[in-house]
């Protein structure tokens, strides 16, 4: 017999990181590729990934330490007087700092108008929505395709957010996806809310982490690529000139476009994509898995143009949708329907319902189960002695209050003054096999009743068949009478 053969596991992280191909390199030209990033956390090799796979990472971590006890990585490090600065990403620090910081000086000579507060708007939404529909959906996960004039749009007023270019973006992105909650996570949730928002940019990463995702469709992208090589002048312009000048024409104000419309809009919509890396993987519900950190709540979604249902996106990350429900506020899944609708977007990815709601009924099915456990639910019957009838008969004379119901022998003395039925009725069961009457012979006993017989459970009558889903068997034998007498 011909064995299967396995999935080589150094190959199949090539194809992940896109190192078993040829790719076009494609730079960022200036200082502008100096802003997106460390190049050392992305040159590892597929051999490099192999040995690191998701499973083995916490138990590599831990070894790792142990080795690294004499010349450890200044991330490593613990923050002293003396070492503090070399923890900072200092570049992108000045850059994140310094922006709101000028706009906020500039604020006291430039006093905002209603025109500067209404286009400051408008760019919020242009720029958020290129990010959130563009950045992300388009080109992270693929979940659509769009047009040429679309693809145009989201690069420019993608740029004015001020959050890299379209390849630094997506390929950090993909990244996280693939290394969610582990150190190879960018953004990594489980070292804390200020870390995951934000930390990761201003501190020097840990190059033992360095990781890789494939972005070959991204560079063959054209528009990708001419962003990637001119990201530093369309940023500039987009994200400052293009509002200022827009302010000059229409209401002769430039210096109140520049500040209120390209500033402050720049620094309000980094914040609010920076939520989706920390924000909705801090509060809300886990309704479709919750063995790694992304929820769904309202909150994040209405800060972040619907990215806050993160719960079904990283399990369904391909799906056009973050929000199911058309009550769930997502602008962007609207943005991209209307898009397809005009016949500017196409090949809208939408998970199957049935998928969706398995991982939402195994979901739910965990949850009962944690609730479960907390209750008890009497013995296992595995776990109890087996009598045979002779024994029961003995024991029974020994002590008073034993009952057989369903071929498992309950102690019920404790009960007798509780029994809704009488003492009279539970007595005159002592000692006897009480299955018919408590099954619908005097009483069709509730749900409620069952339970608390298990919890009387001390044996279990031999050869009587009885099963721990007695309950369910009984219901099921009661309905079948039920619908045949009708």
């Amino acid at each position: 017999m011909s064995k299967v053969p396995t999935l080589d596991i150094t190959m199949a992280n090539a194809v992940a990181a896109g190192t078993d191909k040829a790719t076009r390199r494609v730079v960022a030209s200036g200082i502008g590729g100096k802003l997106m990033g460390t190049k050392s956390m992305t040159q590892v090799t597929a051999e490099e990934l192999a040995r690191d796979s998701v499973a083995q990472l916490l138990a590599k971590d831990k070894a790792l330490k142990e080795k690294y006890t004499k010349e450890k990585h200044i991330s490593e490090q613990p923050w002293t007087k003396d070492n503090w600065y070399q923890h900072i990403n200092w570049l992108n620090t000045i850059l994140v700092l310094a922006v709101p910081v000028i706009g906020i000086v500039c604020s006291l000579w430039i006093k905002p108008t209603k025109q500067d507060a209404l286009l400051g708007l408008l760019m919020y939404i242009l720029s958020g929505a290129s990010i959130t529909a563009g950045y992300h959906r388009l080109w992270s996960h693929r979940s659509y395709k769009a047009c040429l004039a679309v693809r145009i749009f989201y690069a420019l007023f993608g740029a004015s957010a001020i959050e890299g270019s379209i390849k630094w973006w997506g390929h950090a992105h993909r990244i996280h996806h693939r290394y969610t909650d582990t150190n190879r996570d960018p953004y990594d949730a489980r070292k804390g809310f200020w870390y995951s928002h934000i930390g990761w940019m201003l501190l020097i990463p840990n190059p033992r982490y360095k990781a890789r995702a494939d972005i070959s469709d991204l560079i063959d992208d054209p528009v990708v690529r001419f962003q990637h090589r001119h990201y530093l002048a369309i940023m500039v312009f987009m994200a400052f000139f293009f509002p200022a000048l827009v302010s000059k024409y229409f209401f002769n104000d430039f210096w109140g476009g520049f500040v209120y419309a390209g500033i402050f809009k720049s620094f309000l919509i980094q914040q609010a994509t920076f939520c989706v890396n920390s924000l909705a993987h801090w509060i809300g519900t886990q309704p479709f898995d919750d063995t790694r950190t992304p929820r769904d709540h309202v909150l994040t979604a209405l800060v972040t143009f619907g990215e806050g249902y993160h719960n079904f996106h990283h399990e369904f990350p391909s799906d056009y949708r973050n929000a199911l429900k058309w009550y769930q506020y997502d602008p962007t899944k609207v943005i991209i329907w209307v898009t397809s609708k005009l016949g500017l977007a196409y090949n809208l990815k939408r998970f199957s319902q049935n998928a969706i709601d398995q991982c939402r009924l195994q979901q739910k099915q965990k949850h009962l189960d944690r609730e479960r456990a907390k209750l008890n639910w009497g013995p296992q019957l595995t776990e109890l002695p087996v009598w045979d009838k002779a024994e029961f008969f003995e024991q029974s004379k020994k002590q008073k209050g034993l009952v057989i119901i369903s071929g498992i022998v309950h102690d019920c003395s404790n009960f007798l003054t509780e029994h809704p039925g009488g003492q009279a009725l539970l007595k005159a069961s002592f000692g006897k096999d009480a299955t018919m009457a408590f099954n619908g012979g005097v009483y069709s006993h509730t749900n409620a009743a069952h339970n608390l017989l298990a919890t009387m459970r001390v044996a279990v009558i031999k050869n009587s068949r009885a099963g721990d889903r007695i309950y369910d068997q009984q219901l099921r034998a009661f309905n079948a009478k039920s619908t045949k007498a009708e």
